[in-house]
């Protein structure tokens, strides 16, 4: 089957988090959290823009959502579920639907960090993927010395599968490490 065929949710709600697709009107509050966790997203995650336009942070948005619904790319927004304000990005990207499989991306607002919300999330997700989806492989991929992002899989019990060494150059161009957590479901068959 086409995975633009597949019925699923596009949204789901966790103890204090509610978790769905980017929508057009997205932008303003993508942007706001990107400028304002900009030292730390560059730090880390140097590909995702901090220094565009609000235009282009919502063009990016409705790219999101046509991605989304057409399972290519299954970017998530996070909201505080009681006040609806946004916090942080999340998704299953490097799909393979003929397995299925997922990595887990994610980043937060840098100033709702701390308090337990993306672990709260990245498990959300881990559950949607094995239990709506019928993934067979979860994947979170992170520096070895971010350690903030090293600490959700550890602490949601994913193994660590793999050190990729020399895997990627940091923003000045040092060769950097990567850590391959997984969490990985038998096929019934």
């Amino acid at each position: 089957m086409k995975p633009i065929l597949f019925d699923f949710p596009n949204q789901f709600e966790t103890e204090n988090l509610f978790i769905r697709l980017p929508l057009p009107g997205d932008g303003e509050a993508v942007y706001e959290a990107k400028k304002a966790s900009a030292e730390q997203l560059n730090l880390w995650l140097p590909f995702i823009p901090t220094d565009e336009e609000p235009e282009k942070t919502e063009a990016n948005i409705r790219d999101a959502y046509a991605k989304f619904m057409m399972r290519e790319d299954l970017r998530l927004h996070i909201f505080l579920k009681q006040s609806h304000q946004f916090i942080g990005c999340t998704g299953l990207h490097r799909i393979d639907w003929s397995i299925p499989k997922f990595e887990i991306g994610y980043w937060m607002d840098i100033r709702w960090s701390g308090r337990g919300y993306m672990t709260e999330a990245v498990e959300g997700v881990t559950k949607f993927a094995a239990e709506t989806l019928r993934a067979k492989r979860v994947e979170i991929r992170c520096d070895t010395l971010n350690t903030k992002s090293k600490a959700i899989p550890e602490r949601l019990g994913f193994e660590l599968e793999a050190v990729l060494k020399n895997d990627k150059r940091d923003p000045a161009g040092d060769l950097r490490d990567t850590c391959v957590f997984v969490k990985i479901w038998e096929d019934e068959n």
